[in-house]
């Protein structure tokens, strides 16, 4: 109870920093812009909004201009069920990528941003 306690204090203190120091997006012309909208809809992220570790891929994810799907797992949550039955396990942040029929589900945060920066950067 105090570990859930301290860990949501601290994230809503993340968050909030998040949100005050947020980086500019990354600037694209229309064209490009329309096809990083296109590719973004086969990507879901499901994360909790206080994670520190979800915030560090939100925070790229803004810069870098990706609308891609933010998708809460708290407890009770269908896309939990989704993250559990799909990837495996209950861990956030995971980014769900589906390519050519397939789905990838990749886990930790520094994969997540290094994969977008690799497609997107």
């Amino acid at each position: 109870m105090l570990v859930k306690l301290l860990r949501n204090g601290v994230g809503g203190i993340v968050q909030v920093g998040d949100l005050l120091t947020r980086p500019a997006k990354m600037k694209r012309a229309p064209e490009a812009q329309q096809e990083v909208n296109e590719a973004c809809q086969q990507l879901a992220l499901y994360q909790l909004p206080r994670c520190p570790f979800c915030i560090k891929v939100r925070r790229n994810m803004h810069k870098l201009n990706l609308p891609i799907e933010k998708r809460n797992v708290h407890p009770g949550s269908p896309h939990r069920d989704e993250l559990q039955a799909g990837g495996g396990r209950v861990k956030s942040p995971c980014l769900r990528i589906e390519e050519n029929g397939e789905v990838q589900w990749m886990y930790e945060s520094n994969d997540i941003i290094a994969y977008l920066q690799q497609r997107f950067g």
